[in-house]
């Protein structure tokens, strides 16, 4: 929310449970060197003017990435190599990727300590490249207080098609500018980016997974990000945390490539991330703001956002369009599950009147705790501006001493139309059911009651406690008398995904319960 409209992009506790689906990573088993595959080989020891083999292995990293062939893999020695790289070759399809992985066992550290950001530069770049894979790297210590300078960890760029980056450990990457023009226009610095700047032929088939990026000072911009012109992608099992904005972002609409009907990341799934530790809240270009998203949609269609771990993030989950006439569309976010967001847990629509809006969105089987710990007054569920065709259903809204469920800027759009559905939800609050507070634009109301009649919405929701087994614990799911077994409404497993949190069959004997974990038959795992 709320990043740098003209630059190229946009608490403390420790780490909580992890529920099973976190550890059921993508995790590809790292390449092993053997006598018949084309393997070369790089050591801190090594010479670039030797063969490339294992006993006689090159000395730079880039001279792999200068030298290596379709299907080869290079292994890289663990050690420090202080060097940018950027890949010259590519795979294809009939030879294979060309794999540069750390050594089995080993891990090669590529060190920006001693050098100096010269414009948009990466440690590690692929532009206009294919069927390349980066597994196993740490990437660090790329830093700059230049404003006009933008550090990244990982930068793809152009066009190209099946790239995948797996199990790299990314972390501070720094953008220490002080000031700003305006809220969210200060300097840039990026983790992993990938942006798709031709017109005509996307990135597509990217895979990003099983990364860490954390302890980023990203100014302006995200921890994650893929922008533009970037189709059929795959964001799972990264752990991204304490950062001090977005954590994994899909935008479109910001002119990153020069068609606009190809500038928008599309027909993506996020998906088994843990992202926790996120605010703009001391970032030079945020001030005192609380405004950056654990995982946001802006200006991306078609993506499905399912079953993530969100927590201590300024706002959750975030779907709108910060650019006026462009809509965030089509995204089903299902099977998350939110807590101790310092704003809202889910906030949907532009945040003015003059932004851009959210169309045909779906959030459903949410499980939201606790969220708006800085009483913002966003509540649990925020609805602001430009909404049209949304739905709120099957959810579980647990929210805080203010008992505030939901928050609402702007009314219904098209003739009448509503702009949003809700149903099927389970809400509760320890002050109770006459205390809940209900925002519905124009109005708000009191009183769980109230708000059904005077509203019309959630006439199939329940105010009851979900009996969750240990929220203190952070363990969200449902005791076998919870009233949220069997609450929510099957509405296909084209919408709610054929599995809950944990992994499980979403759907039993045609029932499903709210929120983000499913019980088997009944019977709690």
């Amino acid at each position: 929310m709320r990043k740098n409209d003209l630059s190229v992009t946009h608490m403390t506790p420790a780490r909580n449970i992890i529920p099973a689906i976190l550890l059921l990573c993508y995790c590809v088993v790292p390449v092993q060197p053997t006598s018949t595959s084309t393997a070369f080989y790089v050591s801190p020891a090594g010479a670039d003017s030797n063969p490339g083999a294992i006993n006689t292995p090159w000395r730079t990293i880039q001279h792999a990435a200068d030298a290596a062939s379709a299907g080869s893999t290079v292994f890289v020695r663990g050690g420090v190599y202080e060097e940018r790289v950027s890949i010259h070759v590519s795979g294809n399809g009939p030879d294979g990727f060309i794999s540069f992985q750390s050594y089995p066992g080993e891990t090669a550290i590529l060190d920006g300590r001693n050098l100096i950001p010269e414009g948009r530069s990466g440690m590690l770049v692929i532009e206009n490249k294919s069927y390349i894979r980066i597994q196993g790297f740490e990437i660090r210590n790329y830093r700059t207080g230049d404003r006009r300078r933008t550090p990244l960890g990982i930068s793809v760029m152009g066009a190209g098609s099946h790239i995948e980056l797996l199990n790299n450990n990314v972390h501070h990457i720094e953008q220490t500018f002080a000031g700003r023009d305006a809220p969210g226009r200060g300097g840039n610095a990026f983790g992993i980016a990938v942006y798709g700047t031709d017109a005509k032929t996307p990135i597509s088939d990217l895979v990003i997974d099983g990364n860490e990026v954390h302890h980023l000072q990203t100014g302006s911009s995200e921890s994650l990000v893929v922008n533009g012109n970037v189709t059929n992608f795959r964001i799972t099992h990264n752990v991204v945390h304490d950062n001090n904005n977005i954590g994994i972002d899909v935008i479109g609409a910001e002119h990153t490539a020069p068609d606009p009907s190809a500038d928008q990341a599309r027909d993506g799934v996020v998906s088994g991330n843990l992202v926790y530790n996120i605010t703009s809240r001391g970032n030079p270009a945020y001030g005192n703001d609380q405004s950056s998203d654990g995982v946001y949609v802006d200006g991306g269609t078609r993506v499905v956002i399912e079953r993530n771990v969100i927590h201590h993030a300024d706002f959750g989950i975030e779907l709108a369009s910060e650019h006026r006439g462009r809509t965030t569309s089509y995204i089903t976010a299902r099977n998350n599950l939110i807590y101790r967001s310092n704003t809202a847990g889910v906030s949907i629509g532009g945040y003015g009147a003059e932004r851009g809006g959210t169309d045909h969105c779906t959030v459903v089987n949410n499980t939201l705790y606790g969220n708006d710990t800085a009483g913002t007054g966003s509540g649990e569920f925020q609805m602001q501006f430009n909404m049209t065709n949304n739905v709120f259903e099957n959810n579980i809204v647990y929210a805080g001493d203010r008992c505030l469920m939901t928050t609402s800027k702007s009314g219904a759009a098209n003739g009448g139309t509503s702009s949003v559905i809700l149903d099927h939800n389970v809400y509760y609050c320890h002050a109770g059911s006459e205390a809940s507070q209900w925002g519905w634009f124009p109005a708000s109301y009191t009183g769980f009651a109230d708000y059904v009649k005077k509203t019309g919405n959630d006439e199939h929701s329940l105010f009851a406690d979900p009996r969750f087994v240990n929220p203190s614990a952070n363990n969200f799911h449902l005791q076998a008398a919870s009233p949220a077994i069997n609450a929510g409404a099957d509405l296909g497993y084209s919408v709610v995904g054929e599995n809950d949190l944990d992994g499980g069959p979403r759907v039993q004997a045609k029932r499903i319960d709210a929120g983000c974990y499913q019980t088997q038959n009944g019977v709690p795992r």
